[in-house]
């Protein structure tokens, strides 16, 4: 009988049974399932089985965490369900098969705009800091006027703050075609003819008089020679055109000569296309699309509308339909260059963040639940509420909906104030440096209604009853009579000492840096299994390079299937992850050179593996490295000793067993 095969019988009842799952994998930390009915899955009882740290639903998956002895939990899964696992791609399919055409849509949206995320924020960050420099004045000018070094910064980040978003069509065909997995490079070929500097830039097309546009003479027939810069739904039709025709003419085509007329055939009808029919369309859908949306939060109706918003977006968040407000931002900036959506959705990051921060307040104390409290407020305040939304606020329901009606007003406010942000992909705190530098003052206030409402409103929802029944007290249970032993009272408690850690000290063990780069806590990892440490403790470094060191001494107990994760075990015990990128699983091994084995003594001086950095970043995955302690409940002391840059095989962590 295997080790899990009691624990996996309770999960196989638990979710149903063998006739509730429709497929069903693994990836280096998770049981992925698919069902045919997510209702029949008991939750709580899930909760209780020793071998669970967590679960959540996400892209029609039901997903339950165990930690880096997932393999052998599947193989005893395998056991007793009686069934065979599919790969990861099994599940997503199967997984769409259970969703309805509109979330199907969505899906497929969230995942051509996903792998393009991290531009969009980079971009949103240059385009912020600009926008101090150009905007901020002390003493009567700007800081570009007084101070030619900062006047070159600001003429120097214009490159590839203002490419990210004049190129974005070249992004999303290539990643529609990435994601319907057709050829790339005629997708990025596709996305540079709706960009060439040959053609009149879009952002020139209104002030440019008619008979001034240059055009292509066809003779029977004149198409405007105009580019389509920063578009969203043009590049979206074209990007769809070109993947359905190269399908079909694969189909049609001998495979002897495919390599020719495929992408001919496919390729120049899309482009023509483009250029007659689809991007004249797209861009008066788009500017249909914006111009609605824009109207609805200048109206006399505005504050509605923001309040309506405000409040409402953190739902829409769970359904996954907020994927749709990147094209529509977007869209919004490429028509009157500043969206007035974007300040509504980094308030509403901050009010969730609030909300959890006032339930660790709250339930300080709770060691168990502080370990996802507190890092997931940091995380919503970042703009990544996922932790804070699914790991708190939602299994209260009332820090939930404080949380909405504190987003709700803060949303009016800066839509009557008229707030406007020049670009997308900050949000939280941080949303305040895409701000439109006169409206700072005002989105300032705003977060000051998203910081302080839901924390006011936390506490005092928390009396309602109707909203907490996790944590009310029926007050005939609290006034009931006392037993004689109720009667005694209760020894008081002290209050540990903080601890001071010597780390000089023999009694501690040393967890390395693995790779040379930045050094962050783990709470910082953008992956809600890691960030509120349903893995255990540990930590992640951003790398420079792609060689992965041991960071222990230890005995290497597994290397995964995929090569994108390493277990080890050290001489005190501790049970190391080493998890090479995040959701790497997919990439079925290709970006690693793995060079040890299982039962290899490995120290900080052990090259553990290669990891192709361009090859993960293409993949549109993250290349952070994390470095967890799985038997973390072995861990008596432990200490982050230094994030920021660090060598490969630098001290990190001091750890005691």
């Amino acid at each position: 009988m295997g080790k899990y095969q009691s624990d996996a019988k309770k999960l196989l009842d638990e979710i149903g049974g063998s006739a509730n799952i429709s497929s069903f994998t693994h990836c280096a930390t998770r049981m992925r399932f698919v069902l045919n009915d997510d209702d029949k899955a008991n939750k709580k009882a899930i909760e209780d089985i020793p071998s669970v740290r967590g679960m959540f639903t996400n892209a029609g998956q039901f997903q339950v965490i165990i930690g880096n002895e997932v393999p052998d939990f599947y193989n005893d899964f395998v056991d007793v369900a009686g069934m065979v696992g599919g790969s990861k791609e099994d599940a997503k399919a199967a997984a769409k098969a259970h969703q309805n055409p509109v979330q199907k849509a969505i899906a497929t949206l969230a995942e051509i705009f996903t792998p393009l995320l991290p531009a969009i924020i980079v971009g949103g960050l240059i385009l912020g800091f600009r926008n101090i420099l150009e905007g901020v004045q002390f003493g009567g000018s700007t800081i570009v006027q007084q101070s030619q070094f900062w006047s070159g910064v600001n003429a120097f980040l214009w490159l590839p703050g203002e490419a990210i978003f004049h190129f974005l069509p070249v992004g999303i065909t290539w990643s529609i075609t990435k994601k319907m997995k057709t050829t790339q490079i005629l997708g990025i070929v596709l996305g540079i003819t709706l960009v060439s500097p040959q053609l009149l830039n879009a952002y020139a097309v209104a002030s440019t008089p008619a008979s001034k546009i240059p055009f292509w003479d066809f003779g029977f027939a004149h198409v405007n020679m105009i580019g389509y810069q920063a578009q969203v739904i043009p590049a979206m039709l074209a990007g769809f055109m070109l993947v359905y025709l190269e399908r079909f003419f694969r189909k049609y085509i001998p495979q002897s000569v495919s390599m020719i007329f495929v992408p001919f055939f496919s390729l120049i009808p899309t482009i023509l296309a483009a250029h007659t029919i689809l991007g004249p369309i797209g861009w008066k859908i788009g500017d249909a699309i914006s111009a609605a949306v824009n109207a609805g939060l200048t109206s006399q109706f505005n504050w509605l509308f923001g309040l309506a918003f405000g409040a409402l977006y953190a739902p829409v968040v769970i359904t996954g339909l907020h994927h749709t407000t990147l094209a529509i931002d977007a869209q919004l900036i490429s028509t009157y260059k500043s969206t007035n959506l974007w300040p509504m959705i980094a308030l509403s990051n901050i009010a969730q963040g609030s909300a959890t921060l006032a339930v660790a307040i709250a339930h300080r104390g709770n060691k168990k639940e502080e370990q996802i409290s507190v890092p997931s407020t940091i995380s919503a305040y970042l703009g990544v509420t996922e932790p804070a939304m699914f790991g708190i606020n939602l299994k209260y329901v009332y820090p939930f909906v404080a949380a909405m009606i504190g987003s709700g007003l803060a949303g009016m406010f800066v839509t009557i104030m008229g707030v406007r942000a020049y670009s997308i992909g900050v949000g939280g705190l941080p949303g305040i440096l895409s701000i439109v530098g006169q409206f700072i003052p005002a989105f300032a206030i705003g977060m000051l209604i998203a910081i302080a409402v839901p924390f006011v409103l936390t506490f005092v929802l928390r009396k309602v009853k109707f909203l907490n029944k996790v944590e009310f007290v029926d007050e005939a249970a609290a006034t009931a009579p006392a037993t004689d032993v109720d009667a005694q009272p209760a020894a008081p408690v002290a209050a540990p000492d903080a601890v001071t850690l010597d780390t000089t000290s023999v009694h501690f063990d040393y967890l390395y840096a693995p790779v040379n780069g930045d050094v962050m806590p783990i709470e910082a990892v953008h992956d809600p299994v890691f960030s509120t440490k349903m893995m255990g403790q540990g930590f992640a470094v951003h790398p420079a390079d792609g060689q992965i060191h041991s960071p222990v001494v230890g005995t290497v107990l597994s290397v995964f299937e995929t090569k994108h994760a390493i277990g080890i075990k050290m001489d005190n015990g501790l049970e190391i992850l080493v998890h090479m990128g995040l959701d790497t699983v997919a990439l079925h091994g290709d970006p690693f050179t793995v060079h040890v084995e299982a039962g290899d003594h490995v120290t900080p001086e052990t090259l553990l593996a290669d990891m192709d950095l361009d090859q993960v970043v293409a993949s549109g995955k993250d290349t952070d490295i994390v470095v967890v302690i799985t038997n973390t409940e072995k861990v008596s002391e432990y200490k982050l000793l230094k994030a920021g840059t660090h060598k490969a095989g630098e001290e990190v962590v001091a750890v005691k067993a």
